[in-house]
């Protein structure tokens, strides 16, 4: 039986996670679990999967549960619990679901505490790939991707020697607004960038997908997990959300993944890797699919592609403060204080005015990341 933590459990790949494990409670055991400030929920969690220990990065969430709670699971809070529940002893798979940033450090945590990485959080390796990757081998600890596009190449990677790989293609929907130009997004509401056409995410990964921010983000994540240079990975729009990437190879041979929208399947493979198990997921019905097409990102008005590949090229911290820039961004546009195209001229101006750093050491990242976000924040300050 595979003993797992979950960090980030009442978000979207959370949830969606213990769904893997209800369905196959003879596999795996929560034995911890952990959440931003969503008490009752977590409260649920509990009586349900009985972990040993439970954490709510808000104290004032976690005092809540405290006054209620007569259980065994120990409750705890802020980053000293998020790291317990990250190298919790009896833990050999660690979920890192937390949203952005905040994932880098509990995952750092986990990967010196030698617990395998089942990786739902993208931008601890936009952050701080070279790091995190150089950890993971010193530590003998093994990363598996749970995004559904980086979940695609890995399988389509099995049996082939990376050597003879001619190109990584990362497929996006598009996002809602396929097909619209800049002055057709001038006044674009928050609800309808969270009108995703095929996933259902939570908000900021949502938004992120309107802007093809995400995308950017997936970019530098591939480049850090399969070691491939910037110039062999691509971006292609692919509307029905289908085939979730693919990988090309020297000799011309394309293998795809395809699969239903349902982010169980890439969790659970990442769980059970390397056997194959039984999935509630939907299985797709070729007989009556009516097709599948595939076209060119608009970049010129969807700018989160090019502003990755270029933050990423620059290397160093600069994909630091690209994420930093973001998340500020998108936490502002969800209040309704910048419109939606004022995301790209925050991160623009915040790498602008970034000094690259090129010393990966845990300390540099966090000071990068904190003061991208001041810079960010004086400018939508200034919108």
């Amino acid at each position: 039986m595979k003993k797992i933590s979950i960090l980030g459990s009442t978000g979207s790949i959370g949830t969606q996670t213990l769904s893997v494990v209800r369905q196959h409670k003879d596999l795996f055991k929560v034995e911890a679990i952990a959440a931003n400030n969503n008490d009752e929920l977590l409260e649920k969690q509990i009586n349900e999967f009985q972990p040993k220990l439970a954490v709510l990065y808000n104290k004032d969430a976690a005092d809540r549960l405290q006054t209620r709670y007569t259980g065994k699971t120990k409750i705890l809070s802020q980053d000293a619990g998020l790291i317990a529940a990250a190298v919790f002893d009896d833990v050999d798979t660690v979920v890192t679901s937390l949203m952005g940033f905040a994932g880098l450090r509990p995952t750092m945590a986990a990967i010196k505490a030698g617990k395998n990485i089942a990786l739902a959080n993208k931008e601890t390796l936009v952050v701080a790939g070279e790091l995190i990757m150089a950890m993971a081998k010193e530590n003998k600890v093994s990363i598996l991707p749970v995004d559904s596009e980086h979940c695609a190449i890995f399988q389509c990677l099995q049996g082939n020697d990376k050597n003879r790989v001619n190109k990584l293609l990362l497929t996006a929907s598009g996002g809602p607004f396929r097909g619209k130009k800049e002055i057709d997004l001038e006044n674009v509401q928050v609800n309808q960038c969270l009108a995703h056409p095929t996933w259902s995410m939570g908000k900021k990964i949502t938004i992120d997908s309107a802007s093809l921010v995400n995308k950017g983000l997936e970019i530098i994540e591939a480049h850090w997990l399969y070691d491939m240079p910037y110039d062999k990975i691509q971006v292609v729009v692919h509307p029905q959300s289908i085939v979730h990437s693919m990988v090309e190879y020297i000799d011309g041979t394309v293998m795809a993944q395809l699969g239903s929208t349902d982010m169980r399947l890439p969790i659970q493979y990442a769980l059970t890797y390397p056997h194959r198990m039984e999935s509630a997921a939907k299985r797709l019905d070729f007989w009556n699919m009516v097709q599948l097409t595939f076209e060119r990102p608009d970049t010129q008005t969807f700018k989160g592609i090019d502003l990755a590949y270029e933050a990423g090229r620059i290397g160093g911290t600069m994909p630091c403060a690209m994420n930093a820039a973001n998340e500020v961004a998108v936490e502002a546009f969800l209040h309704n204080r910048i419109k939606f195209l004022d995301i790209y001229s925050i991160i623009e101006k915040t790498m602008q005015a970034h000094k690259v750093i090129k010393d990966m050491v845990p300390e540099v990242f966090f000071s990068v990341d904190a003061s991208a976000r001041n810079f960010a924040c004086k400018i939508i300050n200034s919108i």
